[in-house]
């Protein structure tokens, strides 16, 4: 479990990096809800935490390539490798990632 921020210090609408290896993206949406992906686009090498949010979709922001926050999979070219995801806990209104032990696979 690793620690991420305070969940009032991450505004809807915004991400954040964690350095992990690979490093992670944290996504909190519009509706509240937190997300945590890794943070390397599969098409190239492109922080998806810079990219645009919408919804449950991050738009990567080298070449626009999708990725579903939920599941992690690309939803539109040139990316055609899922991400992988992580689950992401509060506590004590601490926002904690649980790093998924395979690639591919939620926590």
């Amino acid at each position: 479990m690793i620690p991420v921020c305070r969940l009032e210090d991450l505004p809807k609408g915004e991400s954040v990096r964690i350095e992990t290896t690979p490093p992670v993206a944290v996504f909190h949406t519009d509706d509240g809800d937190l997300y945590a992906i890794d943070d390397t686009c599969t098409h190239q090498d492109a922080s998806l935490s810079e990219g645009w949010l919408e919804g449950c979709l991050v738009e990567c922001p080298l070449h626009a390539a999708s990725f579903d926050l939920r599941t992690g999979r690309p939803t539109c070219l040139p990316a055609r490798r899922a991400v992988r995801t992580h689950s992401v806990t509060v506590v004590d209104g601490l926002i904690h990632v649980h790093l998924a032990a395979e690639e591919g696979t939620a926590a």
